[in-house]
């Protein structure tokens, strides 16, 4: 299935070659800068029936079109960007329906797992989506925090996501390496997180055709979802029509 995102940098909806954040000055690579305000995203969403997409809050300055987003189309947005144990609450009370959490849970390269229990209880694991963004070293795949720049010691493997998946409802995972490129997915790891993820998984990174939705959703056995960002049409992307994507969900039902 094709889940939607709202990506806002410094308070626009844009579209970013993911491994370029947080790097130097001027090596920030945008693809798309909206004139649209993320609300008008959230309004077609809405009125096309698409659920479990994201609103991602890239850096400072995006609270105000954040929270826009969500009254637009409450209870059916995730948000995540830079939440932690002190914010979560009150983004599910602006209409988030889950938040995404990355660096939060991450210390010293590892997953600190009192913040993660604690995390839990404030908000339930059913409104809890941890976000395992990954890039390759070596032979494996390991996630990577603080605007994706930062490697951690933890592998996406199916030991972690088992034990990850006990404490939250869904897993979000960007393909860092081709992520924002257009140049296709990543197979092999839409392969894996198909066998090792007990839980809904949505995967993000390099969609360039309606062919990687339908790879993906073969590959992940209906069990892996897909976003689609900088090929999109409304996106400034002439890879995929939203339109044709749209269609896709309605066939699968």
């Amino acid at each position: 299935m094709f889940r939607p995102c709202i990506d806002l940098h410094e308070g626009k909806v844009k579209q970013i070659v993911g491994g370029t954040l947080g790097a130097e000055p001027g090596r920030l690579q945008t693809n798309f800068v909206s004139d649209r305000p993320a609300a008008w995203y959230a309004e077609l969403y809405q009125r096309d029936g698409l659920k479990g997409g994201h609103v991602i809050m890239l850096g400072p300055g995006n609270d105000t079109e954040a929270r826009a987003a969500l009254r637009a189309y409450p209870g059916g947005l995730q948000l995540g960007g830079g939440i932690n144990l002190g914010n979560a609450r009150a983004w599910l009370e602006a209409g988030a329906s889950h938040v995404i959490v990355t660096s939060w849970v991450f210390r010293g390269g590892q997953i600190d797992w009192e913040r993660l229990a604690q995390l839990v209880e404030a908000i339930g694991k059913a409104r809890l989506v941890l976000d395992l963004s990954c890039r390759r070293r070596g032979e494996g795949y390991f996630v990577v925090t603080d605007r994706w720049q930062k490697f951690t010691d933890v592998a996406v493997s199916r030991e972690n996501l088992e034990k990850l998946a006990v404490w939250c409802a869904e897993f979000l995972i960007h393909a860092v390496d081709v992520e924002g490129q257009c140049r296709g997915i990543d197979q092999g790891l839409v392969a894996n997180l198909a066998q090792w993820s007990p839980i809904p998984t949505t995967y993000a990174g390099g969609a360039s055709s309606l062919a990687d939705l339908e790879t993906v959703t073969r590959l992940g056995g209906g069990r892996i979802d897909l976003t689609i960002g900088s090929a999109l049409d409304i996106f400034g992307g002439s890879g995929v029509r939203y339109e044709d994507a749209l269609a896709f969900n309605r066939r699968l039902g």
